[in-house]
């Protein structure tokens, strides 16, 4: 559990994927894809079935570990709104005691803006809570404080002619010293992003400074994407 503070709150970095909001007892993520492999499967593309397993065991993990009682999932719950109906009985079995124990809210996404809240749990577009905007996908332009997935980034370094990959949440710092947060995917059958690919900068418009987050030793690393002109 890494702590910060951002947009006027503290914040923990919770598996390097989630992020514990202290203030509200609520844990966020961003881009479970439950489903995805059955997705895939129903397509001729047959991959192990376990992936929405992994992702609720883990999640689980998250809610054990800070305690949390609400959970907000910031769009592409599932890889297709009909992803619910095809959940094998553990993984189902799984979710409905995870949506029973917490204050859950499914924010849906561009792959699941259909789904119904058959898991459990009550549905959103957006919310807006203490000031911060909880959404799937960061708004161009957007001046108040919000918390997005959508782009899986991921930070793209090489330490000693070695390529690494590694999930990242990105943050942008306006004028005011306010910003947005787009948060890694969370999901355990999920790619990523370049963080510093040109859509992830755009979207993150107006800024002062973005940059990438990565846990590291008990810390949180930063790594400067891009720089307003002085």
């Amino acid at each position: 559990m890494v702590p910060f503070s951002f947009a006027g709150q503290e914040f923990a970095l919770i598996q390097g994927r989630a992020l514990y909001w202290p203030r509200e007892n609520a844990l966020l993520v961003a881009d479970l894809h439950l489903e995805k492999a059955s997705f895939f499967a129903r397509h001729g593309q047959m991959l192990p079935p376990y992936d929405s397993r992994e992702t609720l065991e883990r999640l689980a993990l998250a809610i054990r570990e800070t305690g949390a009682r609400r959970v907000y999932t910031l769009g592409d719950n599932f890889h297709d709104s009909a992803g619910p109906s095809r959940l094998e009985p553990h993984a189902a079995g799984m979710l409905a005691a995870l949506t029973r124990a917490t204050d859950w809210v499914w924010i849906t996404g561009n792959h699941d803006s259909a789904m119904e809240a058959t898991a459990g749990g009550t549905l959103a577009e957006e919310l807006e809570i203490a000031g911060l905007v909880l959404r799937h996908r960061a708004t161009r332009g957007e001046t108040r404080p919000e918390l997005s997935g959508h782009y899986h980034p991921r930070l793209h370094i090489t330490v000693r002619q070695r390529r690494i990959r590694r999930p990242c949440a990105v943050i942008s710092t306006d004028a005011d010293g306010a910003g947005r947060m787009i948060l890694p995917a969370y999901g355990a059958l999920t790619g990523g992003m370049d963080a510093a690919d040109h859509e992830i900068l755009r979207v993150l418009q107006p800024a002062r400074a973005i940059d990438a987050l990565v846990p590291a030793g008990g810390k949180l690393a930063t790594f400067p994407l891009w720089r307003a002109a002085a």
